[in-house]
Order: C-alpha cells, then structure tokens, then sequence
C-alpha cells in the first residue's frame, strides 16, 4: 500500500507539450511605411510612461479602482482559485463524521442489553476516511488543468485592465478633439456672422445681389448646426468617460483641445524580436488555456484504468451514554477497493479522442493570438511611420487655406470676385481645420494603439500560480 501511495504522486498520463514555433516573422515588417526608429529594444514601461497628463493619470487610478468590469474580473479571479482549492482537495484523505442515538420498544427478552421495560436505547459516534490513490494520476492532471484555468482568468483580468486604460485614453482623446473641432465651428459661425452682415450691408447699398445673402446665410446656419452637433458629441464623450472611470469626473480632467492634449501622449517603440508578443494578456491566457486542455488529456487517459480507494471506520457505540467513551465501546474496520468500468459503450475513449481534439482547438487559437497580435502591432507602427507626414501636409494645407481666405475675402471687398469664391474659400478652410484635427487625433492615438498591441504594463504583477500540490 505504501508502494501505491509513493506511485500516486508521481504518475502523470499527460501528453508532452512542446513549444509551438511562433507562426509570425521574427521581426517587424520593414519599408517606406515604417520607421527605423522602430528597430530598437523594447522597454519596460507603464501608462504613466505613455500617457503622461496627470489629469489623465487620475482618471486611470479612479477607473482602476471603480470600473466595474475591473471588479468583475477580479471576482472570477477569486472564483478561479476557489476553483483550484476544491479540485486539489480530492487528492488528499477525506474524513466524515457522524453521531446518532436510537430509542426503540418491541416485546421483553430476558438478558437484552440496555432494555428496561422492553425500551431499547443505543449511542453512536463514527468517524469514516476514505482517500483515492490517484495511482494514474487523474486527480493531479484535474488539479493542474485548474491551475492553468486559474491562470488563463488572471491573465484575462490583466487584458481587462489593458482595454479599460486604453478605451480610457481614447475617450479621453475624442473629448479632446471634438472640444478642437466645436472651438473650429464656432469661430467659423462667427465669421460668417461677421460676413453675413457685411453682405447685408452690401445689399442694401446695392453693390451684392440678394443671392450672395442668401449663400451667407447658408454658411452661417451650416455653421451653427456644425456648433450643435459638436457640444453634444462632446457631452457624449464625458458620458463614456464617466462609464469608463465608474464615478463622476471633476471637468478640470477633461483636456482642452487635440493640440495639448496630443503633446502628453509619448511614443512608443517596437521591439525587434517579436517574441515580444508572448507577453500580451491574451496570448498568455490562450497560452494557459492550452496548458489546461492539454492537462485534461490526461485525465482523460487516467480514466479508463480502475479507481483504487481506501476505506475505513473509527467509532464509539454502547446501549447507555455514560459508557459511550469507554474502552469497551471503541470499534474499527479498514477496507480496499477497486473500480473499473467494463463496458460503456466507448465513452471513456471517445472523452481521450474529446480531450485531444480540444487541445488541438487550443493550440489552434494560441497561434491565432500571436497572428493577431503581430498584425496588430505591425498596423500601429505603418501607421505611426506616416502620421508625422500627414501631420505636415494638413498643417501646411490649412495655412494655404487660410491665405487663400485672407486674399479672396479682400477681393470681394474690391468689387473683383463674386461671393461665390469667398465660400468657396471658407469651406475649404473649414475641412482643411477639420482634417488637421483628425490627423492629429490619429497621431496622439497611435500611442494608445502600441500601447494596447504590445500588450504589458510593468505595474501589472506577473499571475502567482495557487498552490503546488499536483503541479
């Protein structure tokens, strides 16, 4: 029996799992997309490295600590290792205790014991071990496959508290551009406020016709509807905010335009090596979940050969309660047995067959999230290659329009071109504005894109596995 026990613990029918070649390229793609920048070590940093307003900073904290989808994964956390203890439980003895008494009366037999009157009365105290000699290993490989579980729910937490910080500082950046694009509608009102009373004023001297009123107007009003539509774009944007942070905002965190808010965000730069993907949240937990399929093979296998059982019964019994304890009263029995399953039907093969096709899934999906992953990170650095380029281009392209305006607007107080060119000339510095705010927005979310690709946070703390029975 000792032999047995010795041969539990180190039994395991779980199938070796060797490291999988990462199914991406072992750099960064390269071109005229991208920059030489980009081919320098990866460092370790946090959002504070990367986000470096600290009214953005105090967000963040606030949102860590409220958002409920934080506390959502840190009670699965807690499930997943409760999980883990109730499952590792099964590979230790287990006692059951039980106490009962009896009162009975039937007809009077010289000599009963403990019967007075034909009144029989008894007393009983048990105490009942059983343990399963996990001989093959099936209760080990149940606990290890939890184990894994519980890893895979950490690391889906830290993917949680990724996305939060990250969904963060993009709501952060829209309220920050639509702030720019209503400051952008709303001096466009009021210069075709001012025009449209230089129009009327035209009219009435009888320089302009009625319809270069009539196109003021139309700009004015375009203008105005633009102001609506941006306060409650917005109003919009401190709602998600305050979802996000899961407390009411203070309105002195909430950035002014895209232009300062867009200095504080700091780039990131890429790693050479792209094993640098192994670290994201979400291939880690697709990495535990196939540790955990892989661990379920073996139970799987351990299942088709017998179950081995130890058995056995300490107790107190006695007709009178004030000799429950005695010597006398004290009784014993230990027992072995073994079960095992002759016929049902294949079932116990087809959970291995199950199991396996299960780890093949697994395997499967780990390697579409380093795919995914690098397709990822490789889009946020094409981006990041060009957005300086198209940064210069709208800027010079808004500084073009804007002369453009200051010259057509004087030659339509000269009498030299009809009104048409001037709103002509407005609308294309309207969009001109309107683009070079989405550029910039772009730029300043492209941090906020490798910061969410390459996936860690040195202040997220690495999984601590529960327990080391069974691993």
């Amino acid at each position: 029996m000792l032999l047995l026990l010795l041969l539990a613990g180190c039994t395991s029918l779980d199938p070796k799992l060797t490291p999988t070649p990462l199914p991406v390229p072992a750099s960064w793609p390269a071109g005229d997309a991208y920059l030489r920048q980009n081919e320098v070590a990866l460092p370790v940093f946090t959002y504070r490295d990367v986000f470096r307003d600290v009214r953005l900073q105090a967000l963040i904290q606030q949102a860590l600590a409220n958002n409920r989808d934080i506390r959502i994964a840190v009670a699965n956390i807690a499930a997943a290792r409760e999980r883990v203890t109730i499952t590792r439980a099964n590979q230790f003895p287990r006692v059951d205790s039980s106490a009962d008494t009896s009162v009975s009366k039937g007809g009077s037999t010289a000599g009963a014991v403990g019967s007075s009157g034909g009144v029989r009365q008894s007393y009983a105290l048990r105490v009942s071990p059983s343990f399963e000699i996990d001989l093959f290993g099936r209760l080990a490989s149940l606990t290890r496959a939890e184990q894994q579980r519980f890893l895979a729910t950490e690391a889906a937490a830290r993917s949680v508290r990724l996305t939060l910080i990250g969904d963060l500082a993009d709501a952060w950046l829209d309220y920050a551009a639509d702030s720019s694009l209503l400051r952008i509608a709303e001096d466009t009102a009021a210069a075709a406020e001012q025009s449209l009373t230089l129009t009327r004023a035209r009219l009435r001297g009888g320089v302009a016709p009625a319809t270069d009123l009539l196109q003021a107007q139309q700009v004015l009003e375009t203008a105005r509807q633009d102001v609506a539509e941006q306060r409650t774009a917005r109003a919009q944007d401190a709602n998600l905010i305050q979802l996000l942070v899961g407390a009411p905002i203070a309105p002195g965190t909430l950035p002014e335009s895209i232009e300062r808010a867009g200095d504080t965000f700091a780039p990131l730069p890429a790693g050479l090596d792209s094993r640098v993907l192994l670290r994201r949240p979400d291939v880690v937990q697709a990495e535990f979940t196939l540790y955990a399929a892989n661990a379920e093979i073996g139970a799987a296998r351990a299942a088709l050969f017998p179950t081995i059982s130890l058995t056995g019964l300490l107790g107190l019994a006695s007709s009178s309660l004030t000799s429950l304890f005695s010597s006398g009263a004290f009784t014993w029995s230990a027992g072995a047995g073994a079960g095992y399953t002759i016929f049902n039907a294949g079932a116990g093969r087809a959970n291995v067959r199950l199991s396996q096709a299960e780890r093949d899934a697994a395997l499967a999906s780990y390697e579409r999230a380093i795919q995914t992953a690098f397709r990822e990170v490789a889009d946020a650095l094409a981006d990041r290659g060009t957005v300086e380029e198209r940064l210069r281009a709208t800027q010079a392209n808004v500084a073009a329009a804007s002369e453009t305006l200051r010259l057509v607007n004087a030659r339509y107080r000269g009498g030299i071109d009809s009104y048409f060119t001037t709103l002509d000339a407005q609308r294309t510095l309207y969009n001109a504005q309107q683009g070079r705010v989405a550029v910039q927005r772009q730029r300043a979310g492209n941090a906020v894109d490798l910061y969410r690709a390459l996936g860690a946070d040195a202040a997220i703390a690495e999984p601590t596995e529960p327990g080391e029975a069974g691993s």
